[in-house]
């Protein structure tokens, strides 16, 4: 009896991994076109790093062709990379990394040039001499894991980690997943991460914060349940004081606490609604319809008609559909200078702001629904109302 219930546990991770094969199998039978130019030099490229590096089965997934990576995708990561290297060899910067590339196609052959002058010093080395400590290697098979189930198109965020490993190697291992994020998110404001893996995705949610709304800055129209966590538009605009820090136009409400050092994350769910979600200066102005932007104090993501998703910038940045999240993660560097918005069911990046912050930040939430509520939550307190409709409502 024993021997088949193991059986039975075995048998459905076989045929997974049977399946996952014949897959790649095929899909690499079945390659229509050769590899162009760019492509090749990615799986030469993955084939260097994999011959010095430990633990690096995600490069032979590359470099035996069973992960191509568009066009597109390959001159964008030569481009980037070649920008990295290149910055190495000037006076280090603010982070020590350049803010974006200022490489243009035309660059193309002196980019390569300049990775495989590097990749020539690496090819010195031992063979599976690097070791990139535990936490990288547990990123990469976190990585590969989800390539694997089809939750990532590419295998291009684990490369990208190799090579930002090797060419760091002064850097604490143990940190190297959180700062490689920092750095895309700083040198790719939209989109930087299409999967955010459990090491990453632990830290930031390490940051939690119990945060509730601030009655007093509420606008007179919504309604705040008893928890200070849940609100709507109402119906009828109440009669209460007209703070100065109460919004009177649009629709929102700040968090009961600012905060001006460390890091801090909480979670909003949102759902297919019309919302407003980020910080705003303590400074900011809240009276009228004063556009809520960069220029005026904030620093949102809102959502339009629920098909327009955008960052409050001037002018601002239109994001694609696909980055629509049902639950918005914000996450709060103070001293980095960053805020950044993740989508917490897809555990994926959104969108960055990367800013000098001088003064104190309260978490900004808004909503024009009457009939669904928002709600404000935090790692470590995820309860739910199981009856909605029996809320009160202040």
């Amino acid at each position: 009896m024993m021997m088949q219930c193991l059986q039975f546990l075995v048998e459905p991770t076989k045929n997974v991994a049977e399946k996952f094969k014949e897959f790649r199998k095929k899909a690499k039978n079945e390659k229509r076109e050769p590899l162009d130019e760019n492509q090749q030099f990615i799986v030469d490229l993955a084939k260097d790093l994999g011959r010095v590096c430990q633990r690096s089965e995600v490069l032979e997934h590359v470099s035996n062709s069973e992960d191509v990576w568009p066009t597109l995708a390959c001159r964008a990561f030569i481009l980037e990379w070649a920008s990295l290297l290149e910055s190495k060899k000037r006076p280090m910067q603010t982070d020590g990394w350049p803010e974006s590339s200022d490489w243009k196609d035309q660059d193309m052959e002196n980019a390569k040039r300049l990775i495989l002058t590097w990749a020539k010093d690496l090819r010195a080395q031992p063979e599976q001499s690097v070791w990139p400590g535990e936490q990288v290697v547990a990123v990469l098979d976190d990585f590969e894991t989800h390539w694997k189930r089809g939750r990532m198109s590419t295998l291009q965020s684990a490369v990208e980690l190799v090579f930002w490993t090797l060419i760091n190697k002064e850097l604490d291992r143990e940190n190297i997943p959180q700062k490689w994020l920092t750095w895309k998110q700083r040198s790719q404001k939209i989109g930087a991460t299409p999967y955010i893996p459990h090491i990453v995705w632990d830290w930031i949610c390490d940051a939690g914060v119990e945060v509730t709304l601030d009655l007093d800055t509420a606008n007179p129209d919504l309604l705040i349940s008893e928890d200070e966590r849940r609100m709507r538009c109402g119906f009828k605009r109440k009669d209460v004081p007209n703070y100065h820090q109460r919004f009177d136009g649009w629709w929102c409400a700040v968090g009961s606490e600012g905060f001006a050092t460390g890091r801090q994350y909480w979670e909003v769910d949102v759902g297919e609604m019309d919302w407003r979600i980020g910080v705003v200066k303590e400074s900011a102005l809240r009276k009228g319809f004063k556009s809520l932007n960069t220029d005026t104090g904030y620093l949102s993501l809102r959502l339009e008609r629920g098909t327009e998703l955008k960052a409050l910038t001037v002018p601002f940045t239109g994001l694609p559909a696909s980055l629509i999240p049902r639950k918005v993660g914000v996450y709060l560097d103070f001293g980095l200078g960053q805020l950044s918005f993740y989508d917490v069911e897809n555990r994926s990046h959104i969108y960055t702001y990367n800013e000098t912050f001088d003064e104190k930040l309260f978490p900004l939430f808004g909503t024009v629904e009457i009939g669904k509520d928002l709600v404000v939550k935090s790692p470590g307190n995820r309860s739910q109302c199981l009856c909605p409709g029996m809320c009160l409502w202040g």
